[in-house]
């Protein structure tokens, strides 16, 4: 067996997500050397349940092996039947199993991607349930810097406890990013309402949940109403104040409405 392939593969294994349970299988799995193998994994989150085929191959030209894919089956509470997605390994800026979680639940996870070009760039990834590939494998919706989601931004609209304190603010962007259903706290007339907040950058929003997981509204909140309320309602008396000091001059022209930019599919 070679020792250094060993570690790398369990540093792979262990950073992927799947921790360091697996360790003794992977070793005894290398020592037969056989042309590929599996290893399994099972994890609960709440009450879902995600079971995990790991697999790996050998090289044909020397005696290395390469971790290639995982296949998460996840079960989650009150729905019938299981959902299957393979997640493919490359060299760095993996999905963990977590954000694999995440993903097949629904929501968006942000991360570092590498292009074609070998060019870094970010971007929120989301599983489109519409479309599926001919293994079966439910493609990734990329929305990109461009696409115009600042999640800082969107979270400053709500009264949110955490934000006000630089490293609970950092925990929960960190968390939101991971595709994580985050827990914060509301301040609302003065009392504290535990809710649940994920990213929605389709819609350029947060999906809010109060403290028995129940969706608050399919639309926008009406916190992001007020402030674009209020943002709206400063620049037009900017404009009036304008128009007043300019009284000789011509009327100023409206902005053109900015064209919806389109997302980009992965």
């Amino acid at each position: 067996m070679n020792q250094k392939n060993f570690e790398y593969l369990r540093d792979q294994v262990k950073y992927t997500g799947f921790g360091e349970g697996l360790e003794n299988d992977l070793r005894g799995k290398l020592s037969k050397q056989t042309a590929d193998f599996t290893l399994k994994h099972n994890v609960q989150y709440g009450n879902d349940i995600a079971a995990s085929e790991l697999h790996f191959s050998k090289s044909s030209q020397s005696d290395m092996y390469f971790f290639n894919s995982y296949k998460v089956s996840l079960k989650r509470e009150n729905v019938p039947d299981s959902m299957e997605q393979t997640f493919y390994i490359n060299k760095g800026n993996n999905i963990t199993l977590k954000e694999a979680y995440n993903l097949m639940s629904g929501r968006a996870v942000n991360k570092d991607l590498t292009n074609k070009d070998n060019q870094l760039y970010n971007a929120w990834v989301q599983m489109d349930f519409k479309q599926a590939d001919s293994n079966g494998n439910y493609k990734l919706k990329q929305y990109h810097q461009n696409y115009g989601f600042d999640l800082d931004q969107v979270l400053a609209k709500h009264p949110i406890k955490e934000l006000g304190h630089d490293q609970h603010k950092s925990n929960l962007l960190d968390s939101l990013k991971k595709g994580n259903r985050q827990s914060v706290i509301f301040i609302r007339d003065g009392a504290e309402q535990k809710s649940y907040i994920e990213a929605n950058p389709q819609f350029k929003t947060i999906n809010i949940y109060d403290s028995n997981m129940h969706r608050l509204g399919n639309s926008q909140s009406k916190a992001e109403k007020q402030a674009e309320g209020e943002s709206s309602s400063v620049k037009q008396d900017n404009k009036k104040e304008t128009q007043r000091n300019d009284d000789d001059g011509p009327a100023l022209p409206q902005a053109a409405k900015k064209k919806q930019k389109k997302q980009s599919i992965s």
